[in-house]
């Protein structure tokens, strides 16, 4: 059985009382704002012959404009609401429903939230369903050519978003507001509806669109109200400069559940990619299991992933399992020495005495090159040292020992993890790597329900001058690497 998080059932009460409101009104509470046949109750900004009616939808295509509700109902203006919409994007489409909004004739509207709608416009982070340089939902949940209905519910300061009933943000406005972008009024306040048009490439459909207009003194506890601090502007200020803020490396372990690292996902503006390990005596270890686990994670609002353990995780499940997951990873932390003795670097014992540390960091550097050869997109815990060699990190990652690193995961098309358990690795490193051309994730690692906030990374991304760009997504359905690189396995 289900349990509800302390947010959903906040959810759950505050909406009480308009529910009691909708069936005082002797009906469900919703208004219809589109006939379904004119633009009556609409004006549009700045090129009106970019929105028009076909098919009983409003076609939104053509140069930038923005399509503004004026009509009666509410005499436009809405604090507290539902709102649903069912929308379709042609390929490459750029759209939005703006909340909170108010009449613009030129620009891109100042006031209010934008509700992003574009699944494949090219270049853009921010896909359907992100509260637009707010919150951002970095992957890929709508597809174009297919309708799906978006819903917007603003309660006092919070606002959710759903797509087709999955909830990708759960946003809390802080006290005061936080405004990463001063050119924008992005603050809760009142106002009426927009529906954008973007430019002359994209074309989106929207129908049904209605609102469910809520009680206007509904609160929201003060235990729900963020606190804004150095880490938050930062988090956000990245968002807003379209850098994907995701951390790939989030296990359920330690009691935490994925109804859990769902919620602190949305907390923090921070999307997961929830991984699973895959190895001998690992949860992952045969096609069956794959699809076993796979089952549990449709429909989730996180990116799926694929951490091999060991150096034979690779041949355990087939090549069109391993590919069913949004993206793979492993790390140099499990391989045989030159003696052929099975080593994990995490556990003391294991190592025991390294009589040798130049010899040994020869030995690990080689591996790590043989490891970037296997199928995998990103190479976490970079660059980490047993505990018996740790304190002297700096003068053992010499400057050639970082570049055979780093050349071998550009050459192989690898992104260098920056992990947040470990601090690892260096500025210096990531310095190298940034100038080589190197792309990058984020990491947690975490041993247990604790996650942290990125804390490392984002330090990293500020420190190192590391752009956008720079920052690693996962590649489409048939590009991944164990489908398309030439692969093989290292020495178990």
């Amino acid at each position: 059985m289900s349990t509800l998080s302390r947010r959903d059932l906040l959810a759950l009460l505050l909406a009480a009382p308009a529910a009691a409101h909708a069936l005082g009104q002797g009906d469900d509470g919703w208004i219809s704002l589109f006939d379904g046949k004119t633009l009556d109750g609409w004006k549009a900004s700045e090129h009106e012959e970019t929105f028009s009616v076909v098919d009983g939808a409003i076609q939104v295509h053509g140069t930038r404009s923005h399509l503004f509700y004026i009509g009666s109902q509410h005499n436009a203006d809405f604090k507290n609401f539902e709102l649903s919409a069912e929308v379709m994007t042609r390929p490459h489409a750029n759209s939005g429903i703006y909340i909170h909004t108010a009449y613009q004739q030129t620009g891109f509207p100042r006031a209010g939230f934008e509700v992003q709608v574009a699944n494949t416009f090219p270049g853009e982070r921010k896909k359907t369903g992100s509260l637009y340089a707010v919150r951002n939902v970095s992957e890929q949940y709508m597809q174009d050519n297919a309708w799906f209905r978006m819903n917007i519910l603003v309660r006092a300061k919070q606002v959710q978003i759903r797509l087709n009933d999955m909830l990708v943000v759960d946003y809390v406005e802080p006290d005061p507001p936080f405004r990463a972008d001063p050119n924008f009024e992005r603050v809760l306040n009142h106002g009426t509806f927009a529906l954008q048009g973007h430019d002359p490439g994209s074309t989106t459909y929207f129908k049904n669109i209605r609102v469910r207009p809520l009680p206007d003194n509904l609160t929201t506890p003060a235990t729900e109200i963020p606190v804004v601090d150095d880490l938050y502007k930062q988090t956000m200020l990245l968002g807003k400069d379209n850098y994907p803020v995701v951390d790939y490396h989030v296990h359920l372990k330690g009691g935490l559940t994925l109804a859990q690292a769902l919620d602190s996902s949305r907390r923090l503006g921070i999307n997961y990619g929830i991984a699973i390990n895959c190895g001998l005596g690992f949860p992952v270890h045969s096609d069956s299991s794959v699809h076993d686990y796979l089952e549990t994670m449709k429909n989730q609002p996180c990116y799926v992933g694929l951490q091999g353990e060991g150096r034979e995780w690779m041949t355990l499940t087939s090549p069109a399992s391993v590919a069913r997951f949004d993206y793979c990873f492993t790390d140099a932390m499990t391989f045989r020495d030159d003696t052929g003795r099975r080593l994990r670097l995490w556990i003391p014992e294991e190592t025991g005495n390294i009589p040798d540390p130049q010899a040994f960091m020869e030995m690990l550097v080689k591996r790590i090159e043989g490891i970037m050869l296997e199928p995998i997109d990103i190479y976490a815990n970079p660059t980490f040292l047993p505990q018996q060699i740790a304190a002297d990190y700096d003068a053992l990652w010499t400057p050639a020992r970082m570049k055979r690193v780093i050349d071998a995961a550009i050459e192989n098309d690898v992104a260098i993890e920056i992990n947040n358990r470990y601090k690892i690795p260096s500025a210096t490193f990531i310095r190298a790597a940034k100038a080589a051309g190197a792309k990058f994730s984020f990491g947690a690692n975490n041993a247990d329900a604790t996650l942290g906030r990125d804390e490392y990374a984002i330090q990293m991304v500020q420190e190192c001058g590391i752009k956008s760009g720079d920052i690693f997504l996962p590649k489409p359905a048939d590009q991944k690497p164990i489908l398309v690189k030439k692969w093989h396995m290292t020495p178990a």
